[in-house]
């Protein structure tokens, strides 16, 4: 029934500005079913210390105060990451701050981590615990605080009881100076005090893991720093990658493309997938990744695994496609299961990353 009316209501939202859309759209999940649809068991991935009955997330950035994590778990997303939320409330940068990219299947936002506050989110999350399904919260600092790593170690405080797992979030573009903590010694700091933190609340909180997001811009000597420090600290995935700040050639949308802020959807595929392989083949298996960054089809979702995600996200896909796209990837995954003759999803993770990485690189971001 939500299928029938989001084709219904689609072209009329995509009429409306795109955050008065949004704002529609996260009213309706809440009167959505709350019930998960029965999942192929084929489909089921255990990572992280968690069982997933799909590998289909709805990645962090729409359910940004988590009010509507349960709706979105009824669509049939394997798990949901809230967020970005920060330790106060703060209004983001001045709107108009999203902007669509029609013909390209894409968007451009510079939000800068408007969020309802740590607080509005956490009594939410509290009040659904013992639902079941895995929701996650990606944490990331207010843009005007003075120590920026302690401002997720108190995030890390207050989420890792009510979390499946929590993701750090380094690498938004639209908070200015956020992604210099993906430097080597400003990462590794901050790594070190998260999982520090982690540890010493785990016997009150449960092991809850700890991602690190990371953007699909770094060099692939910046990628050699960011992977050693997050095996060094032991963290337990890593998220490739958030929207990009390049504009890749061959973008119909010209004019609006010049907008400040972080590109999403099919035009990031290329560049985010390359980034993916080249982040599998350095952590030599020592952690799970989630691949993200212009899924829109079956055949997207399934190269991210092939590429060296265990898990996939997706957020602009969405917009464009809608819920359906969620059952086109799941008979997509069942289809190169048959024909790979595999039993289970981990079988195919992994398996083009090496050739990938000896391809040259994406054509369309080479003069970027």
């Amino acid at each position: 029934m939500f299928g029938l009316i989001d084709r219904l209501a689609r072209p009329l939202l995509r009429r409306l500005d795109p955050e008065t859309a949004h704002r529609l759209t996260i009213t309706a999940l809440k009167f959505s079913p709350k019930h998960p649809p029965n999942d192929d068991p084929r489909l089921a991935v255990r990572v992280f210390g968690l069982n997933f009955t799909n590998p289909i997330g709805m990645a962090a950035g729409f359910d940004k105060n988590a009010e509507v994590p349960d709706g979105l778990l009824g669509l049939g997303f394997g798990f949901v990451e809230v967020g970005t939320v920060t330790p106060l409330p703060q209004a983001g940068n001045p709107r108009p701050r999203v902007f669509r990219l029609e013909a390209d299947q894409a968007v451009i936002n510079r939000m800068g981590f408007n969020s309802a506050g740590a607080a509005a989110a956490l009594q939410r999350l509290a009040a659904r615990a013992g639902r079941g399904g895995i929701v996650g919260v990606n944490i990331g600092p207010n843009r005007d605080a003075r120590d920026r790593s302690a401002d997720y170690v108190r995030l890390i405080d207050m989420f890792a009881p009510v979390a499946s797992y929590i993701a750090i979030n380094i690498s938004s573009p639209n908070t200015p100076g956020l992604r210099d903590l993906q430097r080597a010694s400003a990462l590794d700091d901050l790594l070190a005090r998260v999982v520090a933190r982690r540890d010493r609340i785990s016997e009150r909180a449960g092991p809850t893991p700890v991602l690190v997001k990371i953007a699909p811009d770094v060099s692939l000597a910046e990628l050699d720093d960011i992977v050693g420090s997050a095996r060094r600290r032991h963290v337990d995935g890593m998220i490739v990658g958030n929207t990009t700040v390049r504009r890749p050639s061959g973008l119909s949308e010209r004019e609006t493309a010049k907008q400040d802020g972080g590109l999403s959807g099919r035009p990031l595929f290329a560049l985010s997938t390359r980034m993916l392989a080249e982040t599998y083949v350095r952590v030599e298996g020592a952690f799970p990744l989630i691949g993200v960054g212009g899924i829109d089809s079956g055949e997207a979702a399934l190269a991210k695994l092939k590429a060296g995600a265990d898990l996939v996200q997706l957020y602009t896909g969405l917009i464009y496609r809608g819920p359906g796209l969620l059952g086109e990837i799941k008979a997509t995954l069942l289809r190169a299961l048959a024909e790979e003759r595999a039993e289970r999803l981990d079988e195919l993770v992994g398996v083009s990353a090496a050739a990938m990485t000896a391809e040259k690189w994406p054509a369309e971001y080479q003069k970027a």
